[in-house]
């Protein structure tokens, strides 16, 4: 049915409805990879038992928080605890401890955080730093949803056998209840791991950074941009780095040639840049 729905979605049709969604509520779609955004409105159109483009186009419309709601929907996020062990090995040894060996506090940005299970890896490996209680974390997502997942750090208990696996992996000397509190049928994050993280609704596409850090995530968010888009996203990224700061983006996002000019690459297997001089 998604598959029958998406077919059907031309790209006028995206392109109006976008348009009419920044105009009426100022959330920007407009420039989202075709493709990404015609599958999220075709998943929205099946899940709540609609037949076209139309009839979500009215209820959207008409409803602004029917539409906050949506947003899981159009921007599915990728996100588990030490998703990748070689990348958080390669953080571990050589990012955060050239931070660690430059600054006496440690500033960092996870943009687009999703749930937070990201943003409680990198805790632990702040904690076996000896980072911890140094640094100061911002944690941003456009899905107000989302974000009270990640505010709670509340996950099913059938994720542990998952989630283990990736955490021994990268420290083998930690087990998930160094981690998390279990309760009957979740796994909470335990309190110590969430008092440096500031978590916030923001924008990537449209809303400002007045800020300043030595690092920033931003793992696979992008690939629902176009490249208009995604360049837009990363001198925001840039802006916001300090000088040799280090920018950190998904397996699948892609690095366009522009994007060269403001970042070199620090390991192209984990996806690690760093920014590079004066913009051009």
């Amino acid at each position: 049915m998604a598959k029958k729905l998406y077919d059907e979605i031309s790209n006028e049709e995206l392109k109006a409805l976008t348009g009419a969604i920044k105009s009426r509520y100022d959330i920007d779609f407009t420039n989202y990879e075709t493709k990404s955004l015609k599958r999220g409105f075709a998943r929205l159109i099946s899940k709540n038992g609609m037949e076209t483009l139309l009839d979500l186009w009215g209820k959207v419309l008409r409803d602004r928080e029917f539409l906050i709601g949506c947003i899981d929907d159009l921007t599915v996020n990728l996100t588990e605890l030490f998703r990748n062990p070689d990348f958080w090995v390669k953080l571990h040894d050589e990012v955060v401890e050239d931070v660690k060996s430059k600054h006496r506090t440690l500033n960092m940005w996870h943009a687009g955080c999703s749930t937070g299970e990201e943003v409680y890896s990198m805790a632990v490996v702040l904690e076996d730093k000896g980072m911890l209680h140094r640094t100061k974390t911002w944690a941003t997502d456009l899905s107000s949803t989302a974000l009270a997942k990640a505010i709670e750090g509340r996950y099913p208990a059938t994720l542990v056998t998952k989630y283990e696996k990736g955490l021994i992996k990268y420290l083998p000397h930690k087990s998930m209840d160094d981690m998390f509190k279990f309760e009957d049928k979740h796994m909470k994050v335990k309190d110590k791991y969430k008092k440096h993280i500031d978590f916030h609704q923001h924008n990537l596409v449209q809303d400002k950074v007045d800020r300043k850090f030595h690092i920033v995530f931003c793992r696979n968010v992008m690939i629902y941009f176009d490249e208009y888009l995604k360049m837009q996203v990363l001198k925001l990224i840039y802006d916001s780095l300090e000088d040799d700061g280090y920018l950190i983006l998904g397996y699948y996002d892609m690095f366009s040639n522009e994007a060269k000019k403001l970042f070199k690459v620090y390991d192209a297997k984990t996806r690690i840049y760093q920014k590079i001089g004066s913009a051009s």
